[in-house]
């Protein structure tokens, strides 16, 4: 028998949210666990009749409080037959609780750009908010169809590690990864109680408390390595826009902070893409430090650039991509990095040495 559509295409989260809030409000009773999920779509795929559901009843538990989380006013009526029995509970939604007030009412153009807004972050969300914001928006009979999801950008998390982080801060939980230094040769456990995982400069930061240095620390998760667990029995953050703001603002202040002096040969690729970034100033200005530069070359008439950057190793790659087109100024570890890499370059590239036949 071939796959059946349901099969083929998996329930995702927030459509299994939408559907258990519609079931929860169409009842006036309520519904019994068994009952949600025997029928609600995103469960009844999963249940199996008289067969242990146990992990369904734990995913059920998990969207209950998520559904708390969004403000829905989820209420349990006991069976007056068999009263404080967790079997026969029953569970709704009461529907004048639920709607907006009155005096509150969306523009077309208003309830365009909640929608979009939403659909931005379904992707790689930066935590459960997206999901919460698209379940609510959904609930308000917004037409998941609208055409301007068709032209929403999407924002992907590149990162293995995005996601299970994000979930670790939805349910404050403390995680523990594999995390690689640069310059160190294997990489070191870090246990951490994430708070915010932040978009700056291009690259996914996560922000949390790391449990060992008893301090917050930023981290890169292009050097998190292998699986990130979330450690049971642990008590963390959750997501919280205000640890974020908090992240992005030591980012910003380290960006700011620290500065490069680049010669680029004019005319080149590097000239092109670091004169874009940086401040462009006269080189004949500090002509007395041409000499601290990757290359014992006059820069000759090179342009000098002032670059703002927040990671020296990250710059020092993207410099030595470039090869003879730059030259380092200042600072001094910003060159010797450079140099390193480039001397890598040069070494690997050796040709092996002769052996007597």
């Amino acid at each position: 028998m071939s796959p059946t559509t349901e099969h083929q295409h998996p329930v995702t989260v927030e459509e299994r949210l939408f559907s258990l809030v519609l079931a929860l409000i169409a009842t006036q009773i309520g519904l019994t666990k068994n009952e949600i999920l025997s029928t609600v779509q995103g469960y009844r795929q999963r249940f199996q009749v008289g067969k242990d559901n146990s992990s369904l009843e734990r995913q059920f538990e998990r969207d209950k409080d998520d559904i708390r989380e969004l403000g829905i006013p989820l209420e349990t009526i006991e069976s007056p037959d068999d009263p404080g029995s967790n079997h026969h509970l029953r569970y709704r939604i009461p529907k004048g609780l639920y709607d907006l007030p009155a005096d509150i009412t969306f523009s077309a153009d208003e309830i365009m750009l909640l929608k979009l807004a939403a659909t931005v972050w379904r992707e790689g969300s930066l935590s459960a908010e997206s999901r919460r914001a698209l379940t609510k928006l959904n609930s308000l009979g917004i037409d998941s169809t609208d055409p301007v999801v068709g032209y929403a950008p999407f924002l992907r998390a590149r990162e293995a590690s995005f996601e299970p982080l994000s979930k670790a801060m939805d349910r404050g939980q403390v995680v523990a990864f594999l995390y690689l230094k640069p310059g160190e040769s294997a990489p070191r456990r870090r246990v951490v109680s994430p708070q915010a995982v932040v978009l700056h400069e291009g690259r996914w930061h996560l922000y949390g408390t790391d449990q060992d240095a008893a301090a917050t620390r930023t981290f890169l998760l292009s050097r998190i390595i292998g699986a990130v667990v979330a450690l049971p029995g642990t008590g963390g953050h959750r997501a919280d826009d205000g640890q974020g703001e908090q992240a992005l603002a030591e980012l910003d202040a380290l960006w700011h902070a620290q500065t490069a002096a680049i010669i680029v040969e004019q005319g080149t690729d590097a000239a092109v893409r670091l004169g874009k970034r940086g401040v462009q100033v006269d080189s004949n200005s500090d002509s007395d430090s041409g000499s601290d530069s990757n290359s014992d070359s006059d820069s000759g008439d090179g342009q000098l650039v002032e670059l703002h950057y927040t990671d020296l190793n990250i710059l020092a790659d993207e410099l030595a991509g470039y090869g003879p087109e730059v030259f380092v100024r200042s600072p001094a570890a910003l060159r010797d990095a450079v140099l390193l890499r480039l001397r890598l370059v040069r070494d690997s590239h050796a040709p092996f040495p002769e052996t007597d036949r």
